[in-house]
C-alpha cells in the first residue's frame, strides 16, 4: 500500500504502519483478509504485490497460497522493503521483496496468477496509472486476475478521519474500468469494499 512510482516515495517505513491502522480506522487485519478475499487467493497460486509497502499484505497471502504458492511484493521505497523483508523473516513467511515501480515491473511475461494493487495508483499521474495497469496485465498469466483496491470518491458521511489523513488522491470506478479495458482486461467485478471509501476492481486477464 505504497507509492508504485518513483514520484513522491513514501520513505517514512517507520510510522507508514501507524497511519494504516489509523487510516483503516483500526481494522488492518480485517482489510487484509478483505483484500484476500475479493482477489479469490487460494493455496498454490503465485502472487505479486504492487506497491507492497512495509510488506504486510503480502505476508497475509503467502499464509493463503501456503507452501507450493509464492508472493513477490515490489515498492519503490528502499525503507519499505527493507522493513517488510524483517517482517517477513519475523513472522517465518517465505516471501520475496524488491526495490522496483510499478510502471517497469521486473519480472517475465505471464507469471502471475494474482497480482495485488491496494491504495497506491492515485499516487501516480493518470498516464503512469495507465502504463503500471498494462504491465500488471502482462505479468498476469491468461485467466489470472488483477485487484485493484484504492480511495473512492469522498462522500458528505466520509469527511471524518480518512478524509483527514488522506485528503488529496481519489479514484473512481469508471476511471479505473475505464484503464482496466483500455489495457485488455476484463472486469469481473467492483464495488465498495466496505470500509471507509475504499473501492475496488477485480478483473481478469484475456
Amino acid at each position: 500500500m505504497a507509492h508504485g512510482g518513483n514520484r513522491g516515495v513514501v520513505h517514512w517505513a517507520a510510522r507508514y504502519d501507524l497511519l494504516i491502522t489509523l487510516v483503516t480506522l483500526g481494522r488492518e487485519r480485517a482489510m487484509r483478509e478483505r483484500m484476500l478475499d475479493l482477489s479469490r487467493v487460494t493455496g498454490g497460486e503465485s502472487v505479486l504485490d504492487v506497491g507492497c509497502g512495509t510488506g504486510t499484505l503480502a505476508i497475509a497471502a503467502k499464509r493463503r497460497v501456503g507452501d507450493a504458492g509464492t508472493v513477490h511484493g515490489i515498492d519503490p521505497s528502499v525503507e519499505m522493503i527493507d522493513r517488510a523483508r524483517k517482517k517477513a523473516k519475523r513472522a517465518h513467511a517465505d516471501a520475496v521483496f524488491r526495490v522496483a515501480v510499478a510502471e517497469s515491473l521486473p519480472f517475465e511475461t505471464s507469471h502471475f496468477d494474482v497480482v495485488l494493487s491496494t491504495v497506491m495508483l492515485h499516487h501516480l499521474p493518470r498516464a503512469v496509472r495507465a502504463q503500471a495497469i498494462q504491465e500488471m496485465r502482462r505479468v498476469l498469466k491468461p485467466d489470472g486476475r488483477v485487484l485493484i483496491v484504492d480511495f473512492g470518491r469522498r462522500t458528505r458521511e466520509h469527511r471524518g478521519l480518512m478524509a483527514h489523513i488522506h485528503p488529496h488522491g481519489r479514484v473512481s470506478i469508471a476511471d479505473l474500468t475505464a484503464l482496466i479495458e483500455s489495457a485488455s482486461l476484463d472486469v469481473v467485478e467492483s464495488g465498495s469494499v466496505g470500509i471507509g471509501t475504499l473501492i475496488y476492481v477485480l478483473a481478469a486477464r484475456r
